[in-house]
């Protein structure tokens, strides 16, 4: 079990992991090993996720979600197929605590009179100077 709230764990068999080929440094030997890691979690499937996370999860997500609620997360940072594996992984877990964090509700609010008038006070001065450059005068 993977710890990732007091209330939310995942269970190891929800995540499959695959492992490709890599871009980027390793020379000689990014060529011959499957270093990067692509980790699928499909969120929609999940038990053990409560609904509402499972909807700001996917808003967070954004392109790594695909239609089907799956979750991919492709890790390639490193030179090594076992610090991969960690990076994405933490990277889920950051990426789920972000979903359980509940937005502030916006509260409307009424601007002030004092913003109001010098507001208006700037239109003003603005119009005093076009109408300056125009050379017409009051």
């Amino acid at each position: 079990m993977i710890r990732v709230t007091p209330r939310i764990s995942l269970d190891e068999s929800e995540l499959q992991e695959s492992f490709i080929r890599a871009s980027g440094p390793g020379g000689q030997h990014v060529n011959k090993t499957d270093s990067a890691v692509q980790l699928r979690f499909d969120v929609a499937a999940s038990p053990n996720i409560p609904d509402d996370v499972k909807a700001r999860l996917v808003r967070l997500a954004g392109s790594r979600m695909t239609a089907a609620g799956v979750l991919i997360i492709v890790g390639d940072t490193y030179r090594s197929q076992l610090r991969n594996r960690e990076d994405v992984r933490e990277r889920l877990i950051d990426l789920i605590r972000d979903a359980t964090v509940v937005p502030k509700s916006r509260r409307p609010t009424k601007p002030t009179l004092g913003s109001k008038k010098r507001r208006l006070e700037a239109k003003g001065q603005r119009s005093d100077i076009k109408r300056l450059r125009s050379g017409k005068p009051e």
